[in-house]
């Protein structure tokens, strides 16, 4: 299922790739189709100029030649003109009158040359300004033309990029949909295993309901039939009753309360060194008592804490027998954690102790402050400790009161509430975090004391070794009250389930004395136990016992038949005896008289032909026959009666008592060959019981192979048509991805064909 939601997600994060780069597209198209507009018009603006460029050109053709007609009548008039004035040499009176005529012309003809001269300059004006803003535009043009091209070269790029892009989508989505269709078929399998196991626990809840309702059923018939009061509405009862041994929590509670000791003897040994060094201290400074005599108030300060030991160390041995009163077998509770007490007490008499030297230790930081050479630094950090030491009485009394509330259900439990004490332990953890807090200032303040009071030209070695010691007895306490705060708050839970082992609901807490008796019950309730648990003595069981009696009383009955059948038995085995003496000797006979038989062929045989070998052949063949079909009726009678015998040597007739006896070997012959039959019997009859076993066992097999086709058949068809529902929904969805694909490479190819459109028109321009 986690793949599958894997493959979703991954499935969600390509379309939305797929979404972003389409709307890019759709940009793009629409920044191509802007191009082309503005192509468009660009081309309407170059034609239109062009068509304005043709017209101005005509206008200059046309200029021109007007030109040209004016200055060949400008010739043609000059000529007249010099014509005109030969005769007007002529005469002259004639010439006047022309002259007039001639001037009046000319004045016409300069003021008509002088119009088509000024036309003339406004025209080549106008064309110039005609062909500077034509070159202009064109350059202009070109410029635009170059942007466009590179703006088209790089619209271009960004379509081969899509393209690109497109196509490692289209080969992704491809590899995605492969292993969709591979893990679509193991999720197949895993849901038809989870539809498996749905059932079976299906099938397991309701042999779970139909078990649950009955041992219900059951247990309400014995409580009416064997419950003869309910004493749950007594509270003095109540308490008797011996709650469930829980002995995984007792482990716990126990190891909780080890950890606790532990850190328990790190503070009394911090506890300890501070007090003692703190002593140290006093006897050296401001004024050393080896020199000097100190002031009577250091000297009660001193005498104080050298009663240290006295108040520090009962504390871990009201631990240690906290400790040692929760064990495995009993059940913890604050009802029945007694020893708590004697550890409350002896956290008052230390609280005693801090109280009583507390005015002493601040006069002797006053004293410090006093002295001459104590700089200003120096006095602000001992008044930091002044206030640091009220804080750590402080949060000691704190400690001793939760305590103190805490030892209250073993000893004084009357108008107390459960629902109280949970948060006395919150109020302990927070005293204890307050506890860290404050080490951590003295810790701080001291070590800033320690480093000004090395500075000081009259600090001598002994002092700093001393500041030492303090600090490092000081962060060990720190360290200390840090791990067990800590130990604590993580434990809060199981401490504040740990109030009383009375009824769920109950409001108060349980009289000490009911809860020793329930330690007594308890105790005797484990004792009865174990001796329930003793192995019994072995003895026969009852079925066997009877049968054994019954087989006794049939014996005893038949016992007279039993010796009888045991005499015949003996006979039986003597006659046996008998018999397989005599023919074993009968035996050793046989294989004596073969020998010689064997001998007397093998002479026989060298004397006669190779024909009368074959005939000897034949006949030992057909004597052999003969012999397998006789019945095994002989007796010793019909031995001793005269016989034919056919051997290779012919047909001879002899009695028992002659000496070649060729009776032997017919005997010998009949009793070979009759076990011979036996034995093949006996092989034919384990090979048939063998063949209708191995009957039975194939036919048995050959059922269940048809039941297990059958089944395997019905499983196929169901399969079959899950995986036939799944294809048709897996084709549907992969049609929809190839329209979508499609569709894609459609736009691409527009892009494309819009691209290289774009490109064709900006090169022809």
């Amino acid at each position: 299922m986690a793949a599958a939601v894997e493959l979703q997600g991954k499935y969600q994060k390509l379309a939305q790739e797929y979404s972003k780069l389409r709307a890019q597209n759709q940009v793009l198209k629409k920044g191509v189709v802007d191009e082309q507009a503005n192509s468009a018009s660009l081309k309407e603006q170059l034609k239109m100029k062009d068509q304005s460029l043709r017209k101005l050109q005509q206008e200059m053709d046309s200029l021109a030649f007007r030109n040209q007609q004016l200055a060949k009548r400008v010739e043609l008039l000059q000529d007249e003109l010099t014509l005109s004035e030969s005769k007007g040499k002529k005469n002259k009176k004639s010439g006047e009158a022309l002259s007039q005529l001639s001037q009046e012309q000319k004045n016409v003809f300069d003021e008509d040359l002088q119009k088509k001269i000024e036309e003339n300059e406004r025209l080549h004006i106008q064309f110039f300004e005609a062909d500077e803003k034509h070159k202009r535009l064109e350059s202009e043009l070109r410029n635009r033309l170059e942007v466009l091209e590179m703006e088209a070269a790089q619209h271009q790029a960004v379509v081969d990029g899509l393209t690109r892009k497109y196509m490692d989508t289209i080969e992704k989505l491809q590899n995605d949909k492969a292993k969709l269709e591979i893990k679509s078929q193991t999720l197949e399998r895993e849901a038809k295993d989870c539809r498996v196991r749905t059932e079976e626990c299906q099938q397991q809840l309701k042999n779970l309901h139909s078990d649950l309702g009955s041992r219900l059923d059951e247990s309400l018939r014995i409580i009416r039939e064997k419950v003869p009061f309910n004493d749950t509405r007594s509270s003095q009862y109540t308490a008797l009753n011996v709650p469930l041994h829980n002995r995984r929590r007792q482990l716990k509670l126990r190891d909780l309360v080890g950890q606790a000791l532990a850190f328990v003897q790190d503070l009394v040994t911090a506890l300890l060194n501070f007090h003692t060094y703190t002593e140290q201290r006093v006897q050296i400074f401001p004024v050393d008592s080896a020199t000097d005599t100190i002031s009577p108030l250091n000297q009660k300060f001193s005498q104080y804490l050298h009663e240290n030991a006295s108040y520090v160390r009962p504390l871990e041995e009201g631990m240690l027998l906290l400790f040692e009163s929760v064990t495995e077998d009993t059940v913890t509770v604050l009802e029945t954690t007694v020893k708590l007490k004697s550890f409350s007490d002896y956290l008052t008499s230390y609280v005693h102790f801090l109280r009583k030297i507390l005015p002493y230790q601040l006069k002797s930081l006053e004293e410090e402050c006093e002295s001459s050479l104590c700089t200003a630094a120096l006095r602000a950090r001992n008044m930091e400790l002044q206030n640091d030491m009220k804080k750590l009485t402080t949060v000691f009394e704190k400690l001793h009161t939760y305590i103190s509330l805490l030892a209250l259900p073993s000893t004084k439990p009357d108008r107390l509430l459960r629902t109280n004490f949970s948060s006395v332990f919150t109020h302990v953890a927070s005293a204890l975090q307050g506890f860290h807090d404050t080490m951590k200032d003295i810790s701080k303040h001291y070590s800033q004391k320690a480093a000004l009071e090395c500075e000081l030209p009259t600090a001598t070695q002994k002092l700093i070794t001393t500041n030492d010691c303090i600090l490092s007895s000081v962060v060990a306490l720190t360290n200390g009250a840090g791990k067990v705060a800590s130990f604590f708050s993580n434990n809060l839970d199981c401490f504040a389930a740990s109030l009383s082992y009375g009824p769920e609901g109950g409001m108060e807490f349980i009289n000490p004395l009911s809860a020793e008796c329930m330690l007594q019950y308890k105790k005797k309730a484990a004792a009865y136990m174990k001796l329930l648990k003793k192995p019994c003595c072995d003895s026969v069981p009852y079925e066997e016992a009877l049968a054994n009696r019954r087989i006794l009383l049939s014996s005893t009955e038949s016992r007279e038949g039993l010796a009888q059948q045991v005499q015949q038995s003996l006979e039986k085995i003597a006659k046996l005896e008998q018999e397989k003496e005599h023919w074993m000797l009968e035996a050793q006979l046989a294989k004596i008289r073969l020998e010689k038989e064997n001998k007397k062929v093998a002479d026989k045989l060298k004397n006669s032909g190779s024909g009368q070998l074959i005939e000897a052949s034949l006949e030992s063949s057909l004597l052999l026959s003969a012999a397998e079909q006789e019945k095994e009726v002989a007796t010793e009678k019909d031995l001793r009666e005269p016989v034919k015998c056919t051997s290779l040597v012919g047909m001879l007739t002899m009695t028992a008592c002659n000496e070649e006896i060729p009776e032997a070997d017919t005997r010998e012959d009949l009793i070979k060959n009759h076990y011979m039959a036996r034995i093949v019997c006996r092989a034919l009859a384990k090979r048939l019981s063998l063949a209708e076993k191995s009957k039975e066992s194939s036919s048995e097999d050959m059922r269940q192979a048809r039941q297990s086709i059958t089944r395997l058949q019905d499983e196929l068809t169901t399969t079959k048509r899950s995986y036939e529902d799944q294809l048709s929904m897996m084709s549907d969805h992969l049609c929809s991805m190839n329209e979508t694909l499609s569709k894609q490479r459609e736009e691409i190819d527009t892009l494309k064909l819009a691209s290289k459109g774009n490109s064709k028109k900006n090169k022809g321009r």
